[in-house]
């Protein structure tokens, strides 16, 4: 599978710490981040990802490119409901995208919990029933 993962400025510690946590599972599928968020992944967490530009350089949007293009399986987007972001609309339209395409999306650590765990059961097989459809 294929999964994202994002996190704004001060929600970053809290995708490290859970990537952590969770290292065994997510090593076992392909990671994409954003920029500084995949370097903290990469150094902290010791897990191998694919690192877009940061999300106001245009990360968010070369995630949703991937979700576009089916391409994408999974996202987990700590969010920071407190601050506002210079690139908001790009934020709406990843998770507009997650909406059209059905790939799950968590943007806090409690559905992040919950999405892993069904990740970890083989929850998820669908989205290789669709991929194999297109």
């Amino acid at each position: 599978m294929n999964i994202a993962l994002i996190a704004h400025d001060k929600k970053k510690n809290d995708i490290v710490n859970f990537s952590k946590a969770y290292q065994v599972i997510l090593s076992q599928h392909q990671l994409f981040a954003t920029g500084t968020t995949g370097l903290r992944l990469q150094q902290e967490a010791n897990l191998t990802v694919h690192r877009f530009q940061s999300g106001p350089l245009g990360g968010d949007q070369q995630i949703g490119s991937m979700i576009a293009q089916n391409k994408m399986d999974l996202v987990l987007f700590f969010r920071d409901p407190f601050t506002a972001q210079p690139h908001e609309p790009d934020i709406t339209a990843l998770i507009r995208l997650c909406d059209v395409y059905a790939v799950p999306l968590a943007t806090n650590m409690g559905t992040a919990e919950v999405l892993i765990k069904g990740l970890e059961r083989g929850d998820f097989s669908w989205r290789e029933i669709i991929k194999e459809s297109e």
